[in-house]
């Protein structure tokens, strides 16, 4: 097929030796297969910013640390090399997640390169070496269900325990080898420890798994492991091998108004804070 001009580079670089073909085109990125040597492998290529339908929006940014503190201050301000870098470090994201997760045991596409917003990664095939169904596209035995519920669940686990929520995990976002379930499509992914929204989040990749997976084990839809997940996370208790029930004891204590006021009159205290801070750091930058 005729070489996309984002590709071009790899190419004269040696790093592919051929595109094969347009594997998906989907809201943040378009897939190929490609060949580099003798193996087929992924190639994925972002769209640019003004071309995503998929936002950055700021609860997945939240707590994402970036060394350098110059490229940090730029990225809190809106000018254009600020936009620039906020748009590399998102696109990094993912990369960055690819690589930790694969540490950590979790199914995920194993990266190899990320070259000018493009990420050459594993090709995730099925038993005859095409490129694997998304989960969406498989249809699954009951006991198929609750076995890939069960995988998908641990490996959350592992993202949870290695820092990680995916942020964006539904059917879509699975891909079915001879192996079973492979988690993809990371840019997205927060940090649990350092964004508020983490575990709500952590909360809808689980509960849209278990919408998913209950249609063919109907017993599934009685669980509610991301709050059992969650609750292990905060108390420290959570760790790869640890066994899940599936159940979740809500805390029915009365709440203290006086005390949840003060938090929230804190928190708004610190916020009033930062915005000053902001505000002073804008009027000192050189212009």
């Amino acid at each position: 097929m005729k070489i996309p001009k984002r590709l071009q580079p790899l190419i004269d670089e040696g790093m592919i030796d051929e595109v094969v073909a347009q594997l998906m085109s989907g809201k943040e990125a378009q897939v190929y297969v490609v060949r580099c040597g003798d193996t087929l492998r992924c190639a994925k290529v972002f769209k640019e910013a003004k071309q995503r339908s998929f936002k950055q929006a700021v609860q997945y940014q939240e707590g994402r640390k970036v060394r350098n503190s110059r490229r940090a201050r730029a990225m809190s301000k809106k000018t254009r090399y600020g936009q620039r870098e906020q748009e590399e470090a998102w696109l990094n994201a993912e990369v960055d997640a690819l690589y930790r997760l694969a540490a950590a045991g979790v199914r995920v596409p194993q990266p190899y390169a990320f070259v000018d917003g493009v990420l050459l990664m594993e090709l995730i095939a099925d038993e005859e070496g095409y490129a694997a169904p998304r989960l969406d596209n498989v249809t699954l035995s009951e006991a198929q269900a609750r076995d890939y519920h069960g995988r998908i669940i641990a490996d959350v686990v592992r993202m949870l325990y290695a820092g990680l929520v995916h942020g964006d995990l539904s059917e879509f976002n699975v891909l079915v080898d001879r192996h079973g379930p492979v988690i993809i499509d990371l840019p997205q992914a927060v940090d649990a420890a350092g964004n508020n929204n983490a575990a709500r989040m952590l909360e809808r990749d689980v509960d849209n798994m278990r919408a998913y997976f209950g249609h063919f084990a109907p017993d599934l839809l009685n669980t509610d492991y991301g709050r059992e997940i969650w609750a292990l996370y905060e108390a420290g208790e959570l760790h790869p091998d640890v066994k899940l029930t599936g159940r979740f004891e809500y805390d029915t204590a009365s709440v203290n108004v006086d005390d949840l006021m003060a938090v929230i009159d804190n928190a708004l205290e610190e916020e009033a804070d930062r915005r000053e801070r902001a505000r002073d750091d804008w009027e000192d930058e050189p212009r």
